[in-house]
Order: C-alpha cells, then sequence, then structure tokens
C-alpha cells in the first residue's frame, strides 16, 4: 500500500535535535552522522518492521511508532513493514525459548488490526506500508545462502539470550538463526536510510547495514529506542499480559495507566507522549497521583479524542468516590514473585478466608477500581499498583514487595 508523498522536508536544527534525543538509546553509527544527513535536507526512507504476532498494538511499541511520526513530520517518508513472512518464522531477540510458530491465518488476521492500529499515529501522506513476503518468498536457495554468508554461526550463538539457552541445554532452532537475515534483507529489499528498534533488536539492526554494504547501498542508520515496562513494572509484553493496548477501550487504557508504578510515570510521559519536557517536568512537580491522573488523560486522547478522555477521567474520580472510599484509605496488599491474588488479600487482612474470597468472587464482588471489571481469578499474580473494591467497604492496593 503507497501514499503519494505531499510534504517538504524541514531541516530545522532544534526539531532535529529533539528528534535525536527524546526516546533514543543509541544512533548507530553516531548521531553527528545522522544529524548531517537531516540537515541535508534529503527525503529519507524511515523503516520499522512490526511481526503481527498478536492482534494488538501496546503502548511499548508504540515508542517506536511516534519516533516515525517525529520524521513524518519533518517530511521524511516511513516505510511500515508488517512481517508476513518473518512473523512466521518468529523473533527471539528478546525470548528465553523458541517462539511458538503462526499460522498464515492468523497472521493475515493480525496484520489488518495492526495497520489500522499504527495509523492512529503515523501520517498516510508520508507512509509506505509493505509486507515483507513481497520479496523474501522470492528467494531463492541460492540467494539466501549468498546473504546468508555474510554471517557466521559465532555471531548468532553470542548473542547473551541465545548463549545461555545453549548453556542451559535448551534447543535453539535453525529459523531462528535466519530471522536476522530475513530481517536484515527488508532494509536491502526498501532501500532504507533508516531502521528503528528496541535496544533488544540490535543484532538484527546491525544485519541490515551488513546486507545493505553488501548489495552496494550506504548502511542504514539505526535509531534504537528505550524499552518501555508494563503495568507490572516488567518489559511491556502481550505475553505477560501487562500491556496497554492502542484499541483498549477509553476507560479501560485510563485504568491501566492510573495503575502503574509511580516510579514509571516520567518515563510514561517522555516516551509514549508528545507532551513538551517542559510541561513534563511541570507535571511532575504535583503528587503522583494527579501526575499520573494527567499522564492517563493524555495517553487516552492521543489514541481516542478529548472527549473520550475527559469522559475516562471523570469516571474513574466517580468510582473512586462511590461509598466516600479514596485511595488513601487502600490497605497494602503485599505480595512477591509467584504469589496470587489470593496470597495477598488472605496474608493482608483484607478477607477471612480463601474461602469468604471465594464467595465474594463468586458474587462479582472483588473488581477493579480503575474500570470497574471483575477480578474473577484469584490465582493470578497481581498487578503492581493495582486498586481492588472487595464487597462494598474495603479497598485494596496491590503492592509488590521489593
Amino acid at each position: 500500500m503507497f501514499f503519494k508523498t505531499k510534504a517538504s522536508v524541514s531541516a530545522d536544527p532544534e526539531k532535529i535535535e529533539t528528534l535525536l534525543t527524546r526516546s533514543v538509546v543509541e544512533i548507530i553509527p553516531s548521531d553527528e552522522s545522522l544529524r548531517k544527513l537531516l540537515l541535508s535536507g534529503e527525503r529519507l526512507r524511515i523503516k520499522l518492521g512490526i511481526d503481527p504476532t498478536s492482534p494488538n498494538i501496546h503502548i511499548g511499541r508504540a515508542v517506536a511508532l511516534l519516533k516515525l511520526r517525529d520524521f513524518q513530520n519533518l517530511g521524511h517518508t516511513v516505510v511500515f513493514i508488517i512481517g508476513d513472512a518473518t512473523g512466521v518464522i518468529g523473533d527471539t531477540s528478546d525470548k528465553e525459548s523458541e517462539r511458538p510458530m503462526l499460522s498464515r491465518a492468523d497472521v493475515e488476521k493480525n496484520l489488518t488490526e495492526y495497520v489500522s492500529q499504527a495509523k492512529k499515529i503515523l501520517d498516510p501522506n508520508l507512509l509506505e506500508v509493505r509486507r515483507n513476503s513481497e520479496w523474501l518468498l522470492k528467494l531463492d536457495y541460492s540467494a539466501i545462502g549468498d546473504q546468508a554468508d555474510a554471517f557466521s554461526v559465532a555471531d548468532f550463538i553470542s548473542r547473551d539470550n541465545i548463549k545461555r539457552r545453549l548453556d542451559g541445554g535448551k534447543r535453539v532452532s535453525l529459523r531462528e538463526v535466519l530471522y536476522p537475515l530475513m530481517q536484515g534483507y527488508d532494509s536491502v529489499a526498501i532501500k532504507a536510510d533508516v531502521e528503528l528498534g528496541g535496544t533488544d533488536q540490535r543484532f538484527n539492526l546491525l544485519a541490515g547495514r551488513v546486507l545493505q554494504g553488501k548489495a552496494g547501498q550506504p548502511p542504514q542508520h539505526i535509531v534504537m529506542s528505550e524499552l518501555i515496562l508494563g503495568t507490572d513494572g516488567r518489559k511491556m509484553s502481550s505475553s505477560w499480559g501487562n500491556t496497554i493496548n492502542l484499541n483498549d477501550a477509553p476507560q479501560d487504557m485510563f485504568g491501566k495507566v492510573m495503575s502503574i508504578p509511580d516510579s514509571l510515570i516520567e518515563t510514561y510521559f517522555v516516551h509514549c507522549t508528545r507532551v513538551s519536557l517542559n510541561v513534563v517536568k511541570n507535571i511532575l512537580t504535583k503528587s503522583p497521583r494527579d501526575s499520573k491522573f494527567d499522564l492517563a488523560l493524555e495517553i487516552v486522547r492521543m489514541y481516542h479524542g478529548d472527549i473520550e478522555s475527559k469522559k475516562a477521567g471523570e469516571r474513574f474520580v466517580s468510582v473512586f468516590s462511590k461509598g466516600e472510599i479514596s485511595e488513601e484509605d487502600a490497605t497494602p496488599a503485599l505480595f512477591s514473585e509467584g504469589q496470587t491474588y489470593a496470597d495477598a488479600l488472605v496474608h493482608a487482612g483484607l478477607v477471612a478466608s480463601r474461602t469468604e474470597l471465594r464467595r465474594l468472587v463468586s458474587a462479582g464482588a472483588v473488581t477493579s477500581v480503575a474500570t470497574g471489571k471483575v477480578i474473577a481469578d484469584m490465582n493470578n499474580e497481581p498487578v503492581e499498583g493495582e486498586i481492588l473494591r472487595i464487597g462494598k467497604r474495603r479497598i485494596a492496593k496491590m503492592i509488590k514487595s521489593k
């Protein structure tokens, strides 16, 4: 899918400096070389590839999408690659085990959702949406062998997570070895000038530079962004259920943001929004609850608009006001790694026994204050910072022990 480019390219030094610093961990080969390229006024092709491994894009992944939009705001063209071929293989850059292979049907289903969600952030006038099956499925054995010759087995197995798996006697499949090669070839196919990705993608991103050099193309610049922690303080991942998704309902999105640990408020403001950093600095002088409330309003506004954001904020306040219970009245319910809601609530004395808790759950009387939804499974590990209403008068705040 291609869109006509309309905007002119801006070489505004101040805007370029912000682009190079906000939400950026590292630039390869250097900040200065990319700055020089951006100041030239040349229209660049900025690449981001996402495998449709689930139907949702979460705000952790949206960090890169926001950076793509920063490039678009300067007039550069974004090439958003949907990994319908690589998604079947599965990337294990951030995994300690093999990723299950997806069926073609799953990939196609997720693909449609991905594009729709990405357009909540990206400007369609400066956007190309491509499937990497366009070129990867056309490669024959000879071409794959030629590309693979640029890498050694040692290059692959020296990666930390692969080395740990091998040292632990875990299986590493040959299809995993192919993944960085395929992602790297994407850069050759679309002639990328810049590729974005998380720090966990370093090896794959560098593969693009290697293969572009082999193909006689200028090696792409690499812009690596911050990895965002989820609502439970771990890396945001669909596998752990700690995500805030772009297609979450406004009230759910608001509640999830309000449940994040206080330590993540500034991180979310800086990397998951485009609120001016000076404004962020002022917001952070407020109490953590008020700062988080402003954050939730902004994130919901970004994906659902002003009206829905305001309504979600009002509903959140009204839920806390019911029964004259406030967050300050919440009883801390401590839990450790591997412990459950039931463990924490019984230990905190918020319920007399597991039997009472089961009765309350059966009656739908254990709910999330943020979303109003019933918490049905007390055997799950709690979410750090989550506020629960238990019956009419009891309120608990889930706190993970350090």
